[in-house]
């Protein structure tokens, strides 16, 4: 995974562009779960903040890279704890270990940073609750009517966690 640290600078424009082009086409404008650029930049301005971008074929692209973005994952690590901000797929390779391939690099890239246990929260009914599970994430809290839909419906959020080796 590809860091960024307040002593790096800002993160490069093209890492933003292949995180905003996932961003874009996996999240759908009815949850307002999509975070904008400037928040995207922020973010990845902060010590600690970790971002990864792959192929369809589950290889990071990195700076040079002219493959297509299909994926993305956005963390932040503190002590020996990783939250998974974001991750989406696009949705014409969504179904094709994208997802895992992420996953797992992000295990192993946090394990490398000396983590133990990895977080996430999610929307309720959110169909990634199965690769959540797959990886062995379990429910260890709820905030209930957290996220509001661009109905104005509120929506249950869960917490999870996995412990990693």
């Amino acid at each position: 995974m590809t860091a960024a640290t307040p002593a790096s600078g800002p993160p490069s424009p093209a890492l933003v562009d292949r995180i905003m082009v996932v961003m874009e086409a996996a999240f759908d404008p009815a949850y307002g779960e999509a975070w904008t650029r400037r928040q995207v930049a922020d973010a990845l301005t902060l010590a600690n903040t970790h971002a990864l971008v792959i192929d369809a074929d589950g290889a990071a692209i990195d700076e040079g890279s002219a493959a297509a973005p299909a994926g993305f994952v956005l963390t932040r690590h503190v002590l020996d704890e990783e939250e998974l901000l974001l991750i989406a797929v696009v949705p014409g390779v969504r179904r094709r270990g994208v997802g895992s391939a992420l996953i797992a690099q992000l295990f192993a890239a946090a394990r490398q940073r000396g983590t133990s246990r990895i977080f996430l929260e999610m929307r309720r009914g959110n169909p990634a609750i199965h690769l959540y599970r797959n990886f062995g994430f379990e429910p260890i809290g709820e905030r209930r009517n957290y996220y509001r839909m661009a109905n104005g419906e509120r929506i249950d959020a869960i917490t999870f966690a996995t412990t990693i080796e």
